[in-house]
């Protein structure tokens, strides 16, 4: 299993081994996660990784009242797991040859975020179990700091430009409703 030691001894290898990760990371609070700054997220909207990267998503793991209140351009509102199971392993986005990135966010990056880019990865390598280590999609980062963090830095780049706490108690009743369907697994 020559794949094991290339990982173990390479830290900077995607989830399938067979590149470097294009995107500069920074050391967040999830040790098992590639993080990335609201800076290179920027970048990334402005196109400065064209000639590297393919395609990107950024997925957004608020509830519906958060990501409507604000949100990165861009960004794609999946809160539950069977919305990703539908939208990213049913029809798989990726493409042969093609280096896509998938970038995932909560409103601080410390749990909905992480939790929903662990799934996706554990989903993508059960699938691909008879022909480890392939993956759909090997490149997955989480934003640091969460959109909160993203809305404090680069707020030029959220739409509408404004930010929705999950807590706002405007929001009570949905928080409530959504909170109770993300866990419906």
């Amino acid at each position: 299993m020559w794949y094991l030691s290339i990982a173990e001894s390479n830290r900077n290898l995607i989830g399938d081994f067979s590149k470097t990760y294009v995107l500069p990371s920074i050391t967040g609070q999830h040790e098992d996660l590639k993080c990335i700054s609201p800076e290179t997220v920027t970048k990334l909207i402005n196109g400065d990784y064209k000639d590297e990267i393919d395609e990107y998503y950024i997925i957004d793991c608020r509830y519906p009242f958060e990501f409507d209140g604000g949100h990165v351009k861009g960004a794609i509102n999946i809160y539950t797991k069977d919305e990703m199971l539908k939208q990213f392993i049913d029809t798989p986005k990726c493409k042969e040859g093609k280096r896509v990135v998938v970038i995932f966010h909560c409103e601080f990056s410390s749990k909905r975020g992480p939790d929903m880019c662990r799934f996706l990865r554990n989903r993508d390598r059960d699938i691909h179990r008879p022909s480890y280590p392939s993956l759909f999609y090997p490149e997955l980062y989480l934003l640091d700091g969460g959109y909160k963090n993203f809305f404090n830095t680069c707020k030029e780049h959220c739409e509408p430009q404004n930010y929705v706490l999950m807590l706002d108690e405007n929001y009570s009743n949905d928080l409530k409703l959504f909170s109770k369907r993300s866990k419906s697994w």
